[in-house]
């Protein structure tokens, strides 16, 4: 009688099996990771109607967020609208159609561009610094502390931090659309000759108010998105300071991704 030996297990089979349950763990921690912010965001709105209300923390991180943010957010638009208006120029004067250089910048910084840049300057600047704040108060037990006391951590740390990014990013996308235009118009104007008349006529015959109110729209989605991500990464950061660079990364990937997906969202939905 024969005996059959066991057959070698193929050597793809560890890698396949390492390679699924890397996945599998990935978007377990995404899923994860939404179902938190988002639970947070309720949590946020809740203590948020609720007495006392922190005025004097509400305007400070207004300033932080907001006033803090005009210098690079206006630098940003400015160069933003500059560029754009001289390389449309170059594509529309194949077609001696330069006329048009004024309302394309226009409505793509509307509907676009200021919102997504004013979203990624505030998450780079206050974003970073809001979870990084946080986590290393996690770390160090302030956070704890603040509960010994019988202070809500949410209702005094994050509540005028979240409403500090709703408010400010759609006032930056308006900061950004008013010097990305000014860019645009120096370029067209002196740097290549465009008629002002042209170019002013020209803009306010192609763009309507939908336009302006659809990127106020989206800069209210991006700023409460990202001071939600930033304020979920930092509120439950771990591990020390290795633990809060870790999260304050994660905070700026996840951030980022946020604004762009969502920038697709909300614009198929409103056209």
């Amino acid at each position: 009688m024969t005996t059959e030996t066991p057959s070698k297990p193929n050597r793809f089979t560890g890698a396949f099996t390492q390679s699924v349950e890397g996945l599998g763990k990935g978007i377990i921690d995404v899923v994860s990771s939404i179902g938190g912010v988002v639970a947070l965001g309720l949590d946020v709105f809740r203590w948020s109607v609720r007495r006392p209300f922190r005025l004097q923390n509400l305007f400070t991180q207004l300033d932080f967020v907001g006033v803090g943010s005009i210098f690079i957010v206006g630098l940003t638009g400015t160069f933003t609208g500059m560029v754009f208006a001289l390389q449309t120029s170059t594509a529309f004067a194949l077609f001696d159609a330069e006329s048009l250089v004024g309302p394309t910048v226009a409505l793509t910084l509307t509907r676009e561009l200021a919102s997504v840049f004013a979203a990624l300057m505030v998450t780079m600047r206050a974003g970073s610094a809001m979870c990084t704040e946080l986590g290393t108060m996690r770390v160090t037990e302030q956070v704890d502390a603040l509960e010994t006391m019988a202070v809500n951590p949410v209702q005094y740390l994050l509540v005028p931090r979240v409403l500090a990014g709703l408010f400010m990013v759609p006032a930056l996308t308006m900061l950004f659309n008013t010097t990305g235009m000014s860019g645009a118009y120096v370029v067209a104007v002196f740097g290549l000759g465009i008629s002002p008349g042209t170019f002013l006529s020209r803009t306010q015959q192609w763009m309507a108010p939908s336009d302006v109110y659809e990127g106020l729209l989206k800069g209210a989605i991006f700023g409460l998105s990202v001071a939600l991500i930033c304020c979920y990464k930092g509120f439950n950061a771990s591990g020390g300071a290795k633990g809060v660079g870790q999260a304050t990364t994660e905070a700026m990937v996840s951030s980022a991704l946020a604004i762009f997906i969502l920038d697709f969202i909300v614009g198929m939905m409103m056209h």
